[in-house]
């Protein structure tokens, strides 16, 4: 048996915007039998525009592109391109300067599709030779440039647990939807988990944070934080995900003058087209697509209840970076709450795991 873990880095560069690329077999090729004895291989995403499913997703989903693929399509539909997102305002991003506004991508579409879909910037597979292991790219090309993607890969055998806390997070806010940078400075979290590395000598592992269980009406993704995206954007989908489908759908764009309180039911009946269409198509995984539907016509609670989990990969490799806590340079663990916390604190049970 291998005598301990091997890490590698995958360049992609993309061929069309959408894409759906099996890096298990970029890994055959590059390494042959490489991870052949090894349990279990970690997938670390460096972008926040492409990313992955958990295992258990895919599974359920046949390994097949035929499935994934109208999965997909359908959030696709609910977020269309250049559909007047406040992120894609070039004249209000502030942070940009002139030139990088000329080829800053109008992408909030992606970012959104990423966030609802379930994608994660960090999944473990238990490892099954000639199984497939999809890297879902939301956003390969823009101006007819493909982009240049990266992602780390880590076999390993066992990983144990060498310390496990709960951390308090203040915040307090006055909205009632809110989302917080949880790298920000201010939380002193990312100093704790950069001592914790340092303490117990961890050169590859895992950070696992989790919403401690009592938590409700928020959840954690791994994204950009950009404050349009974050404060306009994302709130206005979780106000109301079917009302936000139809005002960002191509159909009311070319029918401005829609009756607004028929809105909700115009909606309705393109979702259950989508729906129709998506049944047609995919023979397995309707669960999937009842949970996605289902969550675009209640409340954000079940919008956000498949992430309340996300992992933090670390490493010692320099492919990845000088920090060991491994992120993408635009990537940020995002704490995003739709009502707010009692006593203005969130708590995360936070675990770090050392591979062998």
């Amino acid at each position: 048996m291998t005598a301990g873990p091997v890490e590698v880095t995958l360049s992609i560069t993309p061929r069309s915007r959408f894409e759906i690329i099996d890096v298990a077999k970029r890994i055959e090729e590059k390494l042959g039998d490489g991870f052949g004895g090894f349990r279990k291989v970690q997938y670390c995403s460096l972008h926040t525009t492409a990313g992955y499913l958990e295992q258990g997703v895919c599974a359920r989903l046949g390994h097949s592109r035929r499935q994934l693929d109208p999965f997909f399509r359908l959030i696709q539909r609910i977020f269309p391109p250049a559909a007047g997102y406040s992120h894609d305002s070039m004249q209000l991003r502030e942070e940009l300067s002139a030139r990088e506004k000329e080829t800053e991508p109008l992408n909030a579409d992606s970012h959104l599709a990423f966030i609802s879909a379930g994608l994660k910037n960090c999944v473990t597979y238990i490892h099954r030779r000639q199984q497939p292991v999809y890297f879902i790219e939301l956003d390969g090309i823009y101006n007819q440039r493909r982009r240049e993607r990266k992602t780390a890969i880590l076999a390993y055998n066992g990983a144990e647990i060498v310390h496990r806390q709960r951390i308090p997070l203040p915040v307090s806010s006055n909205r009632t939807i809110e989302s917080f940078n949880l790298s920000d400075l201010r939380f002193g979290l990312f100093d704790q988990l950069a001592e914790w590395v340092k303490v117990q000598g961890v050169e590859k592992g895992r950070f696992d944070l989790r919403l401690a269980p009592e938590e409700r009406h928020v959840g954690l993704t791994v994204n950009e934080y950009e404050t349009l995206l974050m404060r306009n954007d994302l709130p206005e989908v979780l106000r109301d995900p079917l009302k936000y489908m139809v005002n960002r759908g191509r159909k009311l764009l070319r029918h401005p003058t829609t009756i607004p309180s028929k809105t909700r039911d115009y909606a309705a009946y393109d979702l259950i087209h989508l729906y129709n269409e998506l049944l047609d198509t995919v023979p397995v995984g309707r669960w999937l697509i009842d949970r996605i539907v289902s969550a675009m016509s209640t409340p954000a609670s079940r919008f956000l209840r498949l992430k309340r989990h996300i992992s933090l990969p670390v490493s010692n490799s320099l492919e990845t970076g000088p920090q060991k806590i491994v992120l993408g340079k635009y990537q940020s663990p995002i704490l995003i709450q739709h009502h707010p916390a009692a006593g203005g604190m969130r708590c995360l049970d936070i675990t770090l795991r050392r591979f062998t």
